[in-house]
């Protein structure tokens, strides 16, 4: 999909010999792979606070130690020896999520998070990396 999303802002007449993340700016887009990030990252709060309508009991573990700092709900990451269990979503999402600021994290409401979360991006935009691990620090 994001192959043809590079096409797609290419065809563009004035665009076409910008960079693919230069395109996408002046579209006001994000990439695909940063939508996804989005989107799961706005599941994971709506799983945590109970505002969605599935019941996967234990899909997330809370973490338990309070000596560290964190942004108040941060998530147990789990270790896993398979490449397959790596990709499983709430292993893939808990170190992005806990390097989420608290003030995020603890949205009263999603389009508060979906809002503070767009403004952080802003000025700390995510790493993405091919492999889906995914960073919000370089």
């Amino acid at each position: 999909m994001e192959k043809i999303q590079r096409k797609a802002t290419k065809m563009i007449p004035e665009l076409h010999n910008l960079s693919y993340e230069r395109r996408l700016q002046r579209l006001d887009l994000i990439s695909l792979e940063q939508r996804r990030l989005r989107g799961q990252l706005i599941e994971t709060f709506k799983y945590l606070n109970g505002l969605n309508n599935v019941t996967l009991e234990g899909l997330f573990e809370r973490d338990g130690n309070v000596r560290t700092r964190n942004n108040g709900q941060k998530l147990l990451l789990r270790n896993f020896k398979t490449s397959q269990a790596m990709n499983f979503f709430p292993v893939k999402i808990a170190a992005t999520w806990n390097q989420l600021p608290e003030n995020m994290v603890s949205a009263g409401t999603v389009n508060t998070f979906k809002n503070r979360l767009d403004e952080f991006w802003i000025t700390n935009p995510p790493v993405l990396h091919p492999a889906n691990s995914m960073s919000l620090t370089p």
